[in-house]
Order: structure tokens, then sequence, then C-alpha cells
């Protein structure tokens, strides 16, 4: 209804305007002239006639709406045939409201079969060029909306596609970290299956006590793709304590004091770092392994270094990546793009180090997909 109630006063007004320009055009040369002017039949006459164009507007814009003239260049046809029709029946409808108010341009007045042959010999011209001025500019509205409606969709297309990419990225990152979860839970329940066949109980139930605790410490942050570091280094020392009742004194750990403890790294980014040095270290050594895990930072990023003084790599080069390494090669790529980095390499002396490089932040960006 209020569109409706605009494009009516929409209307009114246009040919309002229309006509006080028709009033003007036609006085001003009179008084240029210095000749007298016929306010009445000039004020009335011309508004007469712009509002009985204004009654008809409704079914010029409807016809245009039925036939627009941008899509089908023959619809012209249609209209030039109404143009005509529109003129004549505008014109019949305004003689006899111009002789019922007494300001037909004409002394005396006609009757009204006369006034209307009148009017139509003067007047035929205008009203076609009213109906097409009308055409005119509804086509040009009709175009600049359609215009906006196409920009509205394309940009709507635009955000559903943004939403769908970053429910994508949401997706694949938690299916990266789902992978990882299960992967140390099998680990863990293989190493206490290990000790339930050594008959070491007392061990045993250390370690599902305690993985009960990682567990519950897991689920807690199950939705979490970044946590502040301090999160992530308390989630390492309770799996390192698993590792360390599996391993008794042959693994001891070293987790370096830092200030960087708001900053936020990917969930369970260290875990399976500290998986492989717990394996490759221990697992192929007799001798006391000590893993350090240090945070450091420099030109705005922050260094993850976990080392570990075993044995070493095997070979020069780093062999094929296990699940724990590329699952986090991964992660760290979706997250942070080229920001981000993963370097194994052999470590001063002996043993591994692999280092950790990622953008420093302390919150979350707005609609990012690791809310």
């Amino acid at each position: 209804m209020r569109q409706r109630i605009r494009v009516i006063v929409g209307v009114w007004f246009g040919w309002t305007i229309a006509g006080l320009f028709y009033i003007v055009q036609d006085t001003v040369p009179r008084l240029y002239r210095g000749g007298a002017v016929p306010w009445k039949y000039v004020f009335v006459g011309w508004m007469t006639g712009m509002y009985v164009c204004a009654a008809l507007t409704p079914a010029v814009l409807w016809l245009s709406n039925r036939w627009p003239i941008e899509r089908r260049v023959a619809d012209a046809t249609w209209h030039l045939c109404f143009s005509v029709v529109f003129s004549i029946l505008s014109t019949t409808l305004e003689v006899p409201i111009l002789l019922l108010l007494g300001a037909f341009p004409a002394l005396p007045p006609p009757s009204l079969t006369a006034g209307v042959r009148i009017m139509l010999g003067f007047g035929i011209q205008s009203g076609v060029i009213r109906y097409w001025a009308v055409i005119a500019l509804h086509t040009v509205y009709r175009s600049q909306k359609n215009a906006k409606n196409r920009e509205r969709e394309a940009f709507e297309l635009k955000v559903q596609a943004s939403e769908l990419a970053q429910q994508l990225a949401t997706a694949q990152l938690s299916s990266l970290k789902m992978q990882l979860q299960p992967h140390f839970l099998f680990n863990t329940l293989g190493a206490i299956m290990v000790l339930i066949q050594q008959q070491k109980t007392a061990q045993a139930e250390a370690m599902v006590e305690k993985l009960g605790d990682l567990l519950r410490l897991t689920l807690e942050d199950v939705e979490a793709q970044e946590v502040p570091l301090w999160r992530e280094l308390e989630f390492l020392r309770l799996y390192l304590s698993i590792e360390q009742v599996r391993f008794e004194d042959r693994l001891r750990v070293r987790i370096a004091p830092t200030e960087l403890s708001d900053v936020l790294v990917p969930h369970m980014v260290l875990q399976p770092i500290v998986e492989n040095a717990v394996r490759h270290g221990l697992g192929q050594s007799e001798e006391v392994v000590t893993i350090e895990v240090v945070a450091a930072s420099s030109n705005g990023s922050l260094h993850l270094v976990v080392s570990d003084d075993g044995p070493g790599l095997l070979s020069p080069k780093p062999g094929r990546s296990g699940i724990g390494l590329t699952n986090t090669r991964n992660r760290l790529a979706r997250l942070y793009g080229e920001s981000a980095h993963l370097v194994i390499e052999p470590a001063a002396g002996r043993g591994v180090r692999v280092t950790i490089t990622l953008p420093i932040r302390t919150a979350l960006p707005e609609g990012s997909p690791c809310d």
C-alpha cells in the first residue's frame, strides 16, 4: 500500500511539474509582448490536461510493463498505436471538464463534439508526445531498477559463495583436527595394552586416569581451531605425563616459560610433533631422551620449537610424513596460508628440531572459520 501511495503521489507530482512548465511557457511570451494573460484559461486549461494524463498514467505504465520496448523493438509498434489512442482518449475526457469549468479556450464554448474535434486538431500530437514521455521515463526507471536488482543479486551470490567457502574451510579444518584426536588416542590405548600385557597394572591404571583427564580437556576445546598458547601447553603437559608413565625415567620434559601465553595457536599443534619425538627418539634408543619445548617471537612471528636429543633423523632428508605431520602442515596452510611454516631439521649435536612459525595474534578475527 505504501508503495502504491508513493507511485500515485509521484505521478501526480510529475504531471503537476509538467503543467507548471507549460503554464510558464505559455505566459512568458505573452508578458514579454505586453499582452494580457487569461490566467483562468491558461492555468485551468493546462492543469486539466495534465491531470487527465495523470489519471491515465497507471494504464500507460501497465502497457509499458506488458510490452517493454527495451526487450523487443517490435513492441514499439504497439505503443505507437496506444499513443494515438491515449491522445484521443485524454482529449475526449479533457473537453467536457473544460466546458464544465468554463475554461475552454474558445468563445463561445462549442458543443462537446465540436470541442473534441477542435482539441484533436490542435493537440493530438501533444498527447502522443506525453504518452511517449511516460514510456521513456518508465523504461529508464525500470532499467535502473533491474540494474540495482542484478547488483543486489550479484552481491548476495558473492556473500553466499563467501559463506560456503568459509563453511568448507571450517569443515576441512575440523576434519583434519578430528583425524588427530583418534590418532593419539589409538596410540595411547596401544601403549596401555602393552602395559597390561606386561602386567604393569599400576602404570596402566595411571595412564587410563591421565587419559581420561586428557579426553576431558580435549572435549572442552572440541570446536576450537585456535587456543591460547597457555592452553595448548596445558594440554601438552597432560599428554607428556601419560608418556612419562609409559617410559618412566627414560623421558625427560622441559617446557620453557614464556611471556607469549596469550598468543593464539592451532589446537593440538604441538601434540603430533612431540608424539613423533617420543616415538622416534625413545622408540629407537635405550638412552634417556630429553624433549624441550620453547616459544619465542621475532619480526611479528611466533616460533614454536620442539627439539629432542634422541638418535636424530635416520637420513639427511626427512621421509614420508605421517598423519600427524601431514595434518599439521595442512591445518597451518588452511589457517594462515603462506604466513606459517613447519621445518624439520637436525638439532645441534644430535636429535631433531621441529620449528613451527605462525603469525602473532591474540584475538580471533571476526567471521573467522576458527570461531
